[in-house]
């Protein structure tokens, strides 16, 4: 059986983000604390987000929603470590689209932590599931420079 944290699914991503940990989010180990990978890929998300659409994210009409979200555990990170986080969606069906995300070391490309996230389309009137725009569909494809749409199950 491989090792997510091993295999990556994708080639390369294009959106880094580098990091910074502040002293309260270590953890009684001296490791960051395993809740805020979390609170760093919901930041790298929007900024992932904000760059595919050309910074055209209306906060009213958000879109999508997490749904799911899967983490892998990889190797600690330590206070004095410089960290990023490098975001890619790998997939959009009629009603979501999936995230790929790896928190790293940039000097070794060690991975920490790998993460998968279902976002679900949504309608911010009805607050129910919604289609993926073809707004959106368009501009994740441009940006990934690939057809996401879902050929193949992930």
């Amino acid at each position: 059986m491989s090792n997510r944290c091993d295999t990556p699914d994708i080639q390369a991503f294009r959106h880094h983000m580098p990091l910074q940990m502040r002293f309260n989010d270590i953890d009684m180990l001296g490791h960051l604390n395993n809740s805020i990978y979390l609170t760093f890929m919901d930041l790298a998300k929007t900024r992932y987000f904000q760059a595919v659409l050309g910074g055209r994210l209306d906060w009213h009409k958000i879109g999508v929603v997490i749904v799911n979200i899967n983490c892998n555990f990889c190797a600690p990170t330590f206070f004095d470590e410089d960290i990023e986080v490098e975001t890619a969606v790998i997939a959009i069906g009629e009603k979501s689209l999936t995230l790929e995300q790896r928190i790293y070391n940039p000097s070794n490309r060690q991975v920490k932590c790998q993460c998968r996230t279902i976002m679900s389309g949504f309608d911010m009137q009805t607050h129910t599931s919604a289609a993926i725009t073809p707004e959106w569909i368009e501009a994740l494809e441009a940006y990934e420079g690939r057809n996401l749409r879902k050929e193949k199950n992930i």
